[in-house]
């Protein structure tokens, strides 16, 4: 008996409060009843409802991930509307406006062969196929599309596999050798790095000229060779995160500082390493400025990049082997960086470690 009083109390006590809170929702009028029913939907609360915590991280989740699919859209976007329009036939300067004013989300059936009467022969890939084999040539340039992609492969891969190394070494030198005035010489490399680099043009272009590097492919070697001061910064700070045991350790069985460098620290930093080296490549891949400065228009030596720009300014050219030039230029370093993005990122986050 005592039990049953004890749940008929219970009730008693709990009643009143459930009734005054559906007293205090009627008071509400319908209008507000329903939006607070809409809120309550997506995970909001409100005096007549209350929202499930489940649903409102349910609803914020949505909403984050289609703010990150329209920034992957508005970030991917550019370079499928590259691809697609370089399959675009803009022979004889057709199509090119139309291109260029409208969204382009796969080649359409019309720039997939060659309009009636005319007796060019095209295919799919006609814009490639006129690159690689005359374009360049048609718009008053003394290289071939091959011709340029060479020298974009001389000034990327010489410069940075031996400008790497260099860069390595020196931050060997700033990281675990101990001598006089050490941090105030890295300190005034990093302060170099704080002198614009437009600012410099004229004086190195001057220098440059008076040693006889420019019209060649030496203005555009030479001087990668020397290493990056940003490089230098960050595969130092990678091996401060390495044991100077190992060092102190191959110094008491007599190895000198070049052998420790060649056999333990270039194998122990190749991370770093490489991917310092992939983002230098990017770097010297694209560098359209330094040819336009030191290369003039119908020298041999130019890259790809100042052979597309040339390219894109000559009258005969063509909108759709432009793009298809772009694409070329582009494929490379999408390619790398799709391949080695998690060294390159690995890199960076133990840049920061320390002994």
């Amino acid at each position: 008996m005592g039990g049953k009083n004890m749940e008929n109390e219970n009730k008693n006590r709990i009643l009143p409060a459930e009734t005054a809170a559906t007293d205090e929702a009627k008071n509400y009028s319908s209008f507000r009843y329903a939006v607070g029913a809409i809120l309550a939907f997506f995970g909001f609360s409100s005096k007549t409802h209350r929202a499930s915590k489940k649903r409102a991280k349910l609803v914020a989740d949505i909403f984050t991930y289609i703010v990150l699919l329209f920034g992957a859209f508005v970030m991917v976007y550019p370079f499928w509307w590259m691809i697609a329009g370089s399959f675009a036939y803009t022979i004889n300067g057709t199509g090119g406006s139309s291109l260029l004013e409208s969204m382009v989300w796969w080649p359409s059936s019309d720039t997939l062969h060659i309009p009636s009467g005319d007796t060019t022969k095209a295919e799919l890939f006609f814009n490639y196929r006129t690159l690689f084999t005359s374009a360049f040539e048609s718009s008053g340039l003394n290289v071939s599309y091959w011709r340029s992609l060479f020298n974009n492969l001389l000034y990327s891969v010489v410069p940075v596999v031996i400008g790497v190394i260099t860069s390595a070494s020196a931050a060997f030198s700033f990281a675990k050798i101990n001598w006089i005035g050490r941090n105030v010489v890295f300190f005034m490399l990093l302060a170099a790095i704080m002198v614009p680099g437009p600012s410099l043009m004229i004086t190195q272009y001057v220098m440059y000229s008076d040693m006889g590097w420019t019209q060649n492919a030496l203005v555009l070697i030479i001087p990668g060779m020397f290493g990056s001061i940003m490089t230098a910064f960050f595969i130092r700070q990678f091996l401060f995160g390495l044991p100077t045991s190992i060092i102190e350790a191959a110094k008491i069985d007599g190895a000198g500082y070049l052998r420790i460098f060649c056999q333990f620290i270039l194998p122990l930093a190749m991370p770093a390493i490489m991917a310092q080296g992939l983002l230098s490549f990017m770097g010297c891949w694209n560098n359209y400025m330094g040819s336009f400065i030191y290369l003039s228009q119908n020298s041999e030596w130019i890259n790809l990049p100042h052979a597309m720009y040339i390219l894109n300014a000559s009258p005969s050219s063509n909108l759709g082997v432009v793009i298809a030039s772009s694409v070329m230029c582009v494929l490379p370093v999408i390619i790398l960086f799709g391949c080695f993005q998690k060294l390159i990122i690995g890199s960076l986050m133990l840049t920061g470690s320390k002994e």
